[in-house]
């Protein structure tokens, strides 16, 4: 099931929160989140959704053995129990395919392995329960002594499949209790309606203007093909996930729950190291607290710290999946985030406009790496963004794309602008017009997104695949 989709928002969307309204002991409506949560996922995993109660489950075993360990030692080897069965179940569902195929291509033996079907949201659903096993095990968090609160965190359906990736320590005082003001469930209605409306009306089209200008497996590409088309997909990518993380946030309000930012509109960055401060930013939060800390941080020496660095970007890589590419773009950004840091004195020097066009192109070219699961398709992608494509400057499929989008192209590019926060500042002397009009308009996004919805085909968010 998908927020997108016409069942959620007419069947299980209105069901659960008139429910979930009238109940009125946190008792029951933690139960009416978890039931609910459950069947969200079970309606496009009726099987897989037992690996994400069994993960629970062994997480929250291992974290109350960790509480009645007798020595730092067996409470460190539960701790391992618990990441190694979280990891394992990623590794084998996600991986392992990657990895077979890898060895028998070293080897050069066939390969008769059948690679799993990957389970919806296992990347983002697995951190959650690693935060809450780690965090016990630091003492960060309170150990959660009933298994259903903690099986409501891992499974909480607003954002169960595409994140953002929630912390443990963020949400656990909100299982116990929490309130939802008129004003809360009004801005997070608000909120939802926004991001289905970046998905349907931004998102999909940025699709299908992708597929016009770079069809599946075309490997004669012109300069403008090769760079619109890394534009195209960079708009995408972010209008299909923020929408998500829009949905997911105002979700959580409607609920309860308070959801950190995931995105602060990173096309606006003028360094790499900003966009990354601004892209699928509890992603981040997670690597730095998770892996590269532990791993020594910066505390340690300039050749260490760089290692860690090089950790970090080639497991941000491979969380996206189980390709070559994904590990390539990974490292590719390890390389422009080092040389900015090490450049910062001299690129500092550089007016703005330019460094946020150099840091632009960056992005774009990161992407065709991203983009391209096929190598020989990415070497052809990169060769045409820099004159080595068979196809010239401009091809005629590329013009006619652009006619044809020529209204929908600009806009596109100042939605992914704050031209909201610009709104709010202008309307900061009347901010119950900024409300109201901002009512207004979600509900009629709301509205036009269902319209479109009626007659569009299942299309999923790209995130769903990570």
């Amino acid at each position: 099931m998908v927020f997108s989709g016409l069942t959620f928002l007419l069947l299980f969307l209105p069901l659960l929160l008139g429910l979930y309204f009238v109940s009125r002991s946190i008792r029951w409506r933690n139960g009416i989140l978890v039931v609910f949560s459950l069947i969200f996922y079970a309606w496009g995993e009726p099987v897989m959704v037992l690996l994400l109660v069994l993960t629970t489950l062994i997480n929250f075993l291992c974290a109350l053995a960790m509480e009645k360990a007798a020595s730092a030692a067996l409470k460190k080897l539960w701790l391992g129990v618990g990441v190694a069965v979280s990891l394992a179940g990623l590794f084998y569902f996600k991986y392992s395919g990657l990895f077979v195929s890898t060895v028998c291509s070293i080897l050069s033996v066939p390969m008769t392995f059948s690679a799993p079907r990957l389970p919806i949201g296992i990347s983002f659903y697995t951190f959650q329960i690693l935060t809450y096993t780690i965090d016990v095990y630091r003492k960060k968090v309170p150990l959660q002594r009933n298994f259903w609160k903690l099986l409501l965190y891992v499974s909480c359906f607003p954002q169960l499949i595409a994140g953002p990736i929630v912390q443990y320590g963020d949400v656990y005082g909100a299982l116990d209790a929490r309130t939802v003001s008129a004003d809360d469930f009004t801005e997070g209605m608000r909120r939802f309606f926004v991001g289905l409306g970046k998905k349907v009306l931004l998102a999909n089209p940025c699709g299908s203007f992708l597929l016009a200008v770079l069809p599946e497996g075309a490997a004669a590409q012109s300069v403008t093909a090769a760079w619109l088309g890394s534009m195209l997909y960079a708009l995408q990518l972010y209008f299909d996930f923020s929408a998500y993380s829009d949905m997911a946030i105002g979700l959580g309000q409607v609920l309860g729950f308070s959801y950190k930012e995931n995105f602060r509109y990173p096309y606006c960055s003028v360094t790499p190291t900003d966009f990354w401060r601004r892209w699928h930013i509890s992603l981040g939060s997670f690597f730095r607290e998770y892996v590269y800390i532990p791993l020594g941080g910066s505390r340690c020496g300039r050749v260490r710290r760089i290692l860690n660095l090089l950790i970090v970007w080639a497991l941000t890589g491979l969380w996206h999946g189980a390709s070559w590419n994904y590990v390539l773009w990974g490292v590719y950004w390890f390389v422009i985030l080092v040389l900015d840091k090490g450049l910062d004195k001299f690129l500092g020097k550089i007016p703005k406009a330019l460094r946020f066009l150099l840091t632009t192109a960056l992005i774009l070219i990161g992407l065709a790496v991203f983009y391209n699961n096929d190598m020989s398709l990415m070497g052809a992608h990169l060769a045409a963004m820099f004159g080595g494509g068979s196809a010239g400057w401009i091809d005629p499929q590329t013009v006619g794309a652009l006619k044809k989008y020529a209204l929908f192209l600009p806009a596109a590019l100042v939605a992914a602008t704050p031209v909201v926060p610009l709104i709010k500042r202008l309307t900061a002397r009347a901010p119950r017009l900024f409300d109201v009009l901002g009512t207004v308009v979600s509900v009629l996004i709301g509205f036009v997104s269902l319209l479109f919805l009626v007659q569009q085909s299942y299309n999923p968010f790209i995130y769903f695949r990570f």
